[in-house]
């Protein structure tokens, strides 16, 4: 299935998306809370705004250097166990909402990822089990401050600030991970263009590895690193993540107010 949350203007709601990703069957309640059932009202991807898929009640949890290409264009070696990082929950935004640069972060990168949404809460869970923890998969932006990050030395502000961890466009919650493309593009341009099936630590590992030091809730959500390519992008740019199964996640890159 397809899970969409949108809004007509009223509240936010959740749907169904169809094949083609045109029409969506609304839905009563919250997928991850509820029984999954119809409402009978139905409306038009075209008139509608999608929101963020989910809303992590609790955490995202980033992993980083899980693609060899991409830890060598960092000058960095590979993880020998995942490498994992909180990101706020207020820095989710959704498809087609702008991701605001600060005015005192210079140096901005994007990172087309694939996104894990956990289903149940689960502790401990190991990687041959991992599979029956996640409710669904979706695209999502890893923006980074280079910047930041330097001078930090910790990723919090880098990666953490509002509207910098897009996701989208819906959930996909019948997937085969194990050799999806995912790409991006900058202004048409194609800056990433890599498989899943290069990822240094698999799903089942990284749920494992995560779920071995906290609790992971429903509706959170896990990032699981992005492939070579990445670069610079500035205000005035749109970045569109595309991944084989979901479809495309796009966002414009607007300046923020120096005030």
């Amino acid at each position: 299935m397809r899970i969409c949350r949108f809004t007509d203007g009223d509240d936010p709601r959740f749907g169904l998306v169809d094949g083609a990703g045109e029409r969506i069957a609304e839905i009563s309640g919250d997928p991850l809370y509820t029984r999954i059932e119809l409402t009978g009202e139905t409306a038009e991807v075209a008139d509608v705004r999608l929101l963020a898929p989910v809303i992590p009640r609790s955490k995202v949890v980033a992993v980083g250097r899980n693609y060899a290409d991409h830890a060598r264009e960092m000058g960095n070696e590979l993880p020998a166990e995942p490498m994992m990082f909180f990101i706020p929950n207020t820095s989710v935004c959704g498809p087609g909402d702008p991701v605001v640069i600060p005015p005192f972060a210079t140096e901005i990168s994007y990172e087309a990822e694939l996104a894990v949404v956990i289903g149940r809460m689960c502790k401990d869970v190991t990687a041959e089990d991992a599979k029956s923890v996640v409710f669904g998969y979706t695209c999502a932006n890893d923006v980074t401050a280079r910047d930041l990050q330097r001078g930090d030395g910790q990723w919090a502000r880098a990666k953490g600030m509002d509207t910098f961890t897009p996701l989208g466009p819906w959930l996909e919650t019948d997937l085969d991970t194990s050799d999806l493309r995912i790409s991006c593009t900058v202004d048409e341009e194609v800056r990433q263009d890599g498989t899943t099936a290069d990822m240094h630590f698999g799903i089942g590992e990284v749920i494992a590895h995560a779920s071995a030091a906290f609790t992971l809730l429903p509706g959170d959500v896990i990032l699981t690193g992005t492939p070579a390519g990445v670069g610079p992008i500035t205000a005035g740019q749109r970045c569109e993540v595309e991944i084989e199964g979901i479809g495309t996640l796009a966002n414009p890159f607007v300046a923020g107010d120096a005030s």
